[in-house]
């Protein structure tokens, strides 16, 4: 028996998990839409675009889909700059693109960035978020700057309201101490929903005088507007397409090592990412992600198809229609406290003990500081300029060693020979002696043509001072085959593609 292609057995799973994964969304949706400069129903609508539409087409089917904390910086920084109602037509050309590029079938190439750009992107975004939401913590108002809030945060502690500081506090707190439970059946309910249910029954227990959420009286989609500045609007949407959908894939990857079933489909992924992106940002609604939080909440609560996803994002829509007198309860400074407690989360010490063991961490600090200190944009920039920087550092490292054996110039060379070596391995070659008889020992993974002929012009040029070259590879060959006119491919092991 078959409902909707969705088996019984399965929708035992699903609809529990589905119920999971909405009391994780709602919440961060909320305080996501807060802390966008955003409508605080723009979160829930793409809560709901992105479970719904997203969902029915994902390439990911575990992978859940909403407004990310990821994109607060970017889409916070584009409210300011274009106006909400602008802003939700780039999010929809926005998905646009995804559609495009999943059509394309380059979804793949997203994950060429560096990891350590990756986490340093996701680090700069934490830190940004809470040096943000800590003046709307303690009953202030942020700036768009993370190091004018970090800077103006002292001056603001003199004026703070005590109530909402108590509440984000609270919130804190709860999430802290949640995860330390050492019962599993308590710790399987979302910390998210207990620390914000427990921060708003004591702001109404105590009659707090503190902001909380507003909810439109009725549901009214954004009026959309078209941009006056086409040049700043193309950059806004092609910034939201890029870092969405490298955000999206990476989440997939790394919920395809969370569970051992279908594996995704990134370009699929990437298309549904998009036709999400197009429908939120027709609606009114904050661009989404694959969320990473989310999806594991998922698949921790033992979900079993896409429609645990789907159904998700229609509990979403009933909470708004049904339930929106409880939500406008919550206090903006619980939502506060909640993403300070994320934004910090964002700055991953496992990933940076890891990066610095595999010599990366330069790369990471240079993108969380570039974030931090410039924006999001340049800091990812800068992080990838310094991934190259050190990727064509390590190409450039080979090793030249020459002995002198009975009258006879023995040169060995270890490494990777490629265009980046030539220098100085032309440099080296040049010091041997005119006329001598030179023993040369490739013992290289690579050579590519630049290099072979650095070394076949010297050769020739020492033979016509009469000096003998004897060339010889003691590991696999790869200048002979050059030689002979048969250059190897670094695609090609023992004549057989790789």
């Amino acid at each position: 028996m078959l409902i909707l292609g969705h088996t019984p057995m399965n929708l035992r799973r699903d609809l529990p998990a589905s119920i999971v994964v909405f009391l994780v969304a709602v919440p961060l949706s909320l305080g996501i839409a807060l802390a966008s400069g955003a409508p605080i129903i723009a979160g829930l609508i793409g809560a709901a675009a992105g479970g719904i539409v997203t969902g029915l087409l994902a390439g990911a089917p575990l992978q859940v889909s909403g407004p990310a904390a990821g994109l607060t910086v970017v889409v916070f920084g584009m409210v300011q700059q274009l106006g909400w109602e602008v802003m939700c037509v780039a999010t929809a050309c926005a998905g646009a693109v995804q559609l495009l590029l999943g059509w394309f079938k380059v979804a793949r190439g997203a994950l060429l960035i560096a990891p350590s750009v990756v986490h340093g992107m996701l680090a700069g975004i934490g830190i940004s978020i809470a040096l943000a939401q800590l003046h709307v913590m303690i009953g202030g108002s942020p700036d768009s700057s993370p190091l004018r809030n970090l800077i103006a945060l002292p001056s603001k502690l003199g004026g703070m309201n005590v109530d909402a500081a108590i509440l984000g506090v609270v919130t804190i707190a709860v999430l802290v101490l949640w995860k330390r439970i050492p019962w599993p059946a308590v710790r399987s309910v979302p910390g998210a929903l207990v620390a914000v249910l427990l921060g708003t029954a004591l702001s109404l227990l105590v009659k707090m005088d503190v902001k909380r959420v507003d909810l439109p009286d009725a549901l009214a989609f954004t009026q959309l507007k078209l941009p006056a500045d086409w040049g700043v609007f193309i950059v806004a949407v092609l910034t939201l397409a890029v870092i969405a959908s490298v955000e999206s894939l990476l989440c997939a990857v790394a919920t395809d090592k969370l569970h051992s079933g279908a594996r995704c489909d990134l370009d699929k992924e990437l298309s549904a990412q998009g036709a999400g992106n197009l429908v939120s940002g027709l609606l009114g609604g904050l661009p989404v992600t694959g969320v990473i939080v989310r999806s594991s909440a998922n698949i921790a609560a033992n979900a079993a198809s896409r429609w645990s996803a789907v159904l998700h994002g229609v509990w979403v829509v009933l909470s708004v229609l049904l339930l929106s007198g409880y939500i406008e309860a919550i206090p903006l400074a619980v939502l506060a406290g909640l993403l300070v407690h994320v934004g910090v989360n964002l700055v991953n010490f496992h990933h940076i003990r890891d990066l610095t063991v595999h010599n990366e961490v330069k790369i990471y600090w240079v993108t969380v500081i570039g974030v931090t200190c410039i924006n999001l944009l340049a800091g990812v920039g800068l992080g990838v300029a310094v991934s190259v920087f050190f990727a064509l550092r390590r190409l450039s490292l080979c090793q030249v060693v020459v002995t002198e054996r009975g009258g006879v110039q023995a040169v060995q060379i270890r490494g990777t020979l490629t265009f980046a070596t030539v220098p100085r391995l032309s440099a080296e070659l040049a010091k041997l002696p005119a006329g001598s008889s030179v023993e040369v020992d490739l013992a290289v993974d690579y050579i590519d043509h630049a290099a072979f002929e650095a070394i076949q012009s010297w050769a020739q040029n020492h033979g016509r001072t009469g000096g003998k070259v004897c060339i010889e590879e003691s590991g696999e060959e790869w200048y002979k085959p050059a030689a002979e006119g048969r250059p190897r491919s670094c695609r090609t092991v023992g004549g057989k593609s790789a």
